[in-house]
Order: structure tokens, then sequence, then C-alpha cells
């Protein structure tokens, strides 16, 4: 029974939402600790402004997000021509990433959040967002 558990939610390609939604909060959390890693070493380490350690740090985990997603989460593509899927992943990032740096700024200079706290915040918004855009865009 455990290996059928396993299966369903690990290996079998699946068109259930609820797993879909499972694979895509894993496939998410380890974008985003690849995410919050790079803020955190470019912002702490290298002294970059924040908002631009951010922009580097969204785009690295967009793309692990993308490998998992196509690789792992979704089992359906819309798209045959993988040039014009990339571009749409693409699109899809620029608004999140527009959408991540405008929460981080917000929260961090009009609220005085600390900016980790922010990005806390912003990856929940652009999260959300991104999850439907991907799956009714691009992997319906």
């Amino acid at each position: 029974m455990k290996k059928i558990v396993v299966r369903r939610l690990f290996r079998n390609s699946t068109s259930n939402i609820s797993i879909q939604v499972f694979r895509y909060v894993v496939a998410g959390s380890l974008a985003y600790m690849v995410d919050y890693g790079v803020l955190i070493i470019f912002t702490e380490c290298f002294k970059l402004y924040y908002l631009t350690s951010s922009a580097v740090a969204f785009l690295l985990g967009s793309m692990t997000s993308y490998v998992l997603n196509v690789n792992w989460v979704f089992d359906r593509r819309t798209f045959k021509n993988r040039r014009l899927e990339i571009l749409i992943f693409i699109l899809i990032g620029i608004i999140g990433l527009v959408l991540n740096q405008y929460c981080l700024w917000f929260f961090t200079e009009d609220l005085n959040l600390h900016y980790l706290h922010s990005k806390i915040i912003a990856t929940i918004v652009v999260f959300v967002l991104n999850f439907f855009a991907r799956k009714y865009i691009l992997f319906s």
C-alpha cells in the first residue's frame, strides 16, 4: 500500500489536481530554497542591494521551477513547441518577477519589514499566481 501511495505522489504521471498541487508545493519549495539561499548569499556575503540580489535569485529559482514543472509536476503540455512553451514560461516568470520585486520593495520600504520577511510574503503571492497561470496556460 505504501509503495502505491509513494508511486502516485512521486513517480507516476498524473492529471490529478491534488497530486499536482502537492508536487507543485514540493517543487516550489525546492525552487524557493534556491531563490531564498541565493538572495541571502548575494545580499549578505556579496553585499549586493537586496532588490538586485532578489532579481538574480528569483531567476535561478524560476529555472529550477521550470525543470521540475515540466519533468515532474504536470503530465500534460499545452504546446508541442518547446521554444514557445519556454517563452510563455518566461513571460509568466517576468510577471512573477515584477510582482515579487514590487511586494519585496513595498513590504520592506513602506511597512519596514526586514527584506527576508518581505520575501516570504512576496513568495506566497507569486507562488499562487504562478501555479494557476502555469497550470491553465502551459499545462492544461
